[in-house]
């Protein structure tokens, strides 16, 4: 990937609030960093270097088998949205946090860790989860002064993006857990609520530390993953009512406390993606955006390829693989291919305010803030 180019600005904007992502202040290049929290969704790698199980691992063919040819991490056959969205910003793809090895960091970082919540309870023990992620954040910013002083490390973070999928796990791992208590000792909306609560407090916090621009990937149709569907009485193909639900009030509470950062906090923008609509209309209506099979996994087993045995590292040790990873919306039972990342990625880049609002990822990466 070619890194951002970088031009003399041909008029000054330097002394006003925004300023051209190619313009030099006081001699110093401007780039647009990201920074990348969150689950499976986003993890480039970062599981490959925890102790964990396998369950929360993919650095195993067949993951990483299209673009890679080779397991990086990543549950999926390819790239992830945020290696997309990297490329459409003229970054270089966004290295795991953890891989070993010098990181500048001036293009940003990816904290992100499969299993992941917003909960810190949420898979506790075997993952990162979003208030370490965001502690892992805050060493790369205190690096970021180090190498660079603290004027132009402020800048790094202050016109940086901040990518964030959170929520799956918290609303899916109780149902898979031999003791689910923790969804009966509260309501619905009281369990949204303890997640909402969290995911706002890191926001806040990276906020406080500079960050103004903000990317979102709203929760997709989670009681209708192939895993979740095996946990319907009888697999007769149907959602899982429950989880849906859950990840309903999840979307209409995070779009209200968006709304509300935004009229608290000055100069906070951001982005959302309808993930779930988005997701559901590969799903319904395949052959519209180019796929064959929108329900059935490419890589698993079982009634929709819903267990999670890809690769035979997991519990499940068969198997089965299709042979047009390409023709398919589900990777492995619970992930997207990387065509669909790809699509889901253009979605929040360049997408209309009816699915991807009231920004999209394009408009927060041509405006630097100070």
């Amino acid at each position: 990937m070619a890194s951002l180019s970088i031009h003399i600005c041909v008029f000054i904007l330097c002394s006003s609030l925004f300023i051209p992502i190619n313009c030099h202040l006081h001699g110093y290049p401007q780039q647009v960093a990201l920074f990348i929290f969150g689950d499976s969704l986003y993890d480039v790698g970062n599981n490959n270097y925890i102790n964990t199980t396998t369950d929360a691992q993919a650095n195993f063919w067949p993951y990483g088998e299209t673009f890679f040819n080779y397991p990086t991490g990543r549950f999926s056959d390819g790239r992830l949205i945020p290696d997309f969205i990297a490329e459409y910003a003229n970054l270089p793809l966004i290295p795991s946090y953890l891989q070993p090895g010098n990181h500048q960091f001036t293009h940003g970082a990816n904290f992100a860790s499969a299993g992941g919540g917003g909960l810190v309870e949420t898979s506790a023990g075997f993952v990162i989860d979003l208030k370490t992620q965001l502690s892992n954040f805050e060493k790369v910013e205190k690096l970021l002064r180090k190498k660079l002083g603290d004027a132009n490390a402020k800048k790094v973070v202050s016109g940086a993006v901040y990518l964030i999928s959170i929520g799956s796990n918290d609303y899916i791992s109780p149902f898979f857990a031999t003791n689910s208590s923790v969804l009966q000792s509260y309501s619905r909306e009281e369990y949204v609520q303890l997640v909402i609560g969290n995911f706002t407090s890191v926001i806040k916090e990276i906020y406080e530390k500079g960050g103004r621009k903000f990317g979102f990937l709203g929760l997709g149709p989670l009681g209708c993953l192939p895993v979740v569907k095996l946990l319907v009485p009888g697999s007769t193909g149907d959602c899982l009512e429950e989880v849906t639900v859950l990840a309903n009030l999840h979307n209409r509470a995070l779009s209200e406390t968006l709304k509300k950062l935004e009229s608290q906090l000055k100069g906070f923008m951001y982005s959302i993606l309808d993930f779930n609509t988005s997701a559901i209309e590969r799903m319904n209506n395949p052959s519209k955006y180019g796929f064959k099979e929108g329900k059935i996994a490419c890589c698993g087993t079982g009634p929709y390829g819903g267990v999670p045995s890809c690769g035979g590292q997991r519990t499940v040790k068969e198997y089965e693989l299709c042979e047009n990873v390409s023709e398919y919306v589900f990777f492995d039972s619970s992930h997207p291919t990387e065509r669909a990342n790809q699509q889901y990625a253009e979605l929040m880049w360049s997408g209309t305010p009816n699915v991807t609002g009231p920004h999209n990822l394009k408009a927060l990466f041509e405006l630097t803030q100070y």
